[in-house]
Parts: C-alpha cells; structure tokens; sequence
C-alpha cells in the first residue's frame, strides 16, 4: 500500500511525543524517508481545520505542483506559500517509532492527552481525537447527503432499493 489509510488513536506523552502509526512509517519509507536522513515528516497547521497535516515528499511536491500553477510574484502564490510552507515543522521519527509534536503545533489542533492519525492518501492528519468524531461525522452526514453524485456518471439512475430517485 502506498497510501495514508485507516485512522489510529495514540497517546502522546507530556514532551510531546507520540508514537506514528506503523502502518504510515511504511508509506513514509516506501516515500524516501529512511530513518537518520536528514529528511522528516513536513507537517503544518492544516488550513481549514483544527488539525494538522502531515506527510512526506509526496506532499511536498503536491505542494510545490500547487504553488508552480499560480503565477510568480502573484498575492496568491505568496499567501499559499506562506500558508503551507511558513509554518512546516520538519519532525524526525526517533529509533521507537515516535515524532515529538512542538507546542506551536498541538496549540493549533488542541492536542492533549491522544491523538487520532487520519489517513487521506497523499498525506494524513492528526486531530484531537474528539473532534476528529465530530468531523467523521459531518463527513459522512455529507457524503451521505451527495450519495448520488458520486455514481452520477456511471449510467446507475433510480433506486437499487436505497429509495432512490423516481421519475
């Protein structure tokens, strides 16, 4: 697999530290993060939301792929810039699998006692285990609500018994 998937609840200990799932340590590697590189994990305050999103190269040239779609010099390029790459923390995972997240950065998601790890393929996030639920939930509350959408190019029309559509 070589995607972030599945969400993980950890503890995190009073320096900071918590431990990253062993399943995004693989992606991380299969990434070019090898542990004692000088390389990390890019992580940053996420835009729009109180979580933090985190991955390795892929995201930076996600990143960088955004940034060289907008014109040099523009308000645009620079705010974005500034937005994701101001406040990137470059965290090294230790010999036991663990990131110590700074104050600026749990500050930011309110982090306190656990973390839950949320896989979104290119890159994860990591939330405050509450309200990550609350975000789960208003995800699948939308996702439910734009259900037809999402087959709305397959040639599927009315209901395959999910009270679907009538003509």
């Amino acid at each position: 697999m070589d995607r972030f998937v599945s969400t993980f609840t950890n503890k995190i200990d009073a320096k900071g530290r918590v431990s990253v799932p062993a399943p995004f340590r693989a992606v991380l590697e299969r990434d070019g993060y090898s542990q004692g590189s000088l390389g990390g994990i890019y992580c940053y305050p996420a835009i729009d939301a109180p979580a933090l999103d985190a991955g390795g190269e892929r995201l930076a040239k996600k990143i960088d792929g955004l940034l060289a779609g907008l014109p040099d010099y523009s308000d645009e390029r620079d705010e974005l810039s500034v937005a994701l790459y101001g406040d990137v923390q470059v965290l090294g995972i230790d010999g036991d699998g663990r990131i110590v997240l700074p104050e600026s950065l749990r500050r930011h998601a309110g982090l306190e006692d656990h973390v839950t790890f949320v896989g979104l393929g290119d890159k994860f996030q990591i939330w405050a285990p509450r309200a990550f639920e609350e975000r789960r939930e208003r995800a699948r509350e939308k996702a439910h609500e734009h259900r037809k959408l999402f087959g709305a190019g397959s040639g599927h029309r009315g209901g395959g018994g999910d009270g679907g559509a009538r003509d």
